[in-house]
């Protein structure tokens, strides 16, 4: 029996992952990650580092982070407590859908993760207070490699649910795409 189902999105490599919870009258028990079976999205990569996130406050964005090369990442985001809108978008240099973006609600009750391989800048809106996220990363974080892009960049046109409550000052103040951004390589 599998413990999750694979849904593709409108963007190639994206990924939803509903995950199967088995449970009775106590509660239940949920496989967040296993490698037998999500190996077809993590390829020959293995899970590096496991990151766990609060945000306390409703309508905090936190965003769009990524990796460059040779530390490009793949992630698996999931909300463990609350409700967000799960954003990435697609920065691969010559992809078919550079620049776009796709966007998933996760929360604690609808079970899904969103698998965001390398080439993505990832981020979110939280929908409720107190969210709480887990997050499976194929690399260690490594501050020289990082990259990010700005959260209300007009190029983006990311359509955040909520008016932007709260947003760290760095993530306000990364740089908007300039005309001749070509995105990454892989």
């Amino acid at each position: 029996m599998s413990r999750f189902e694979l849904r593709p999105t409108s963007i190639d490599g994206l990924q939803v992952i509903e995950r199967q919870p088995i449970g009775d009258t106590r509660g239940y028990l949920e496989r967040m990650f296993c490698i037998h079976e999500l190996r077809m999205l993590i390829l020959n990569r293995s899970i590096m580092q496991i990151n766990h996130t609060l945000t306390q406050k409703k309508g905090t964005v936190r965003g769009m982070h990524f990796q460059h090369q040779p530390n490009a990442e793949m992630k698996i985001v999931s909300c463990v407590r609350g409700e967000i809108f799960d954003v990435a978008v697609d920065i691969r240099r010559n992809s078919p859908t550079f620049l776009q973006w796709h966007a998933e609600i996760l929360s604690e009750k609808n079970h899904l993760s969103f698998f965001i391989p390398e080439g993505f800048a990832h981020g979110f809106q939280t929908l409720t207070s107190d969210c709480e996220l887990l997050y499976f990363h194929t690399a260690n974080y490594r501050a020289e490699y990082e990259g990010a892009l700005n959260v209300l960049d007009p190029r983006l046109a990311i359509f955040w649910p909520e008016p932007i409550a709260a947003c760290s000052e760095r993530d306000m103040h990364h740089p908007m795409l300039m005309p001749d951004f070509m995105g990454i390589d892989l």
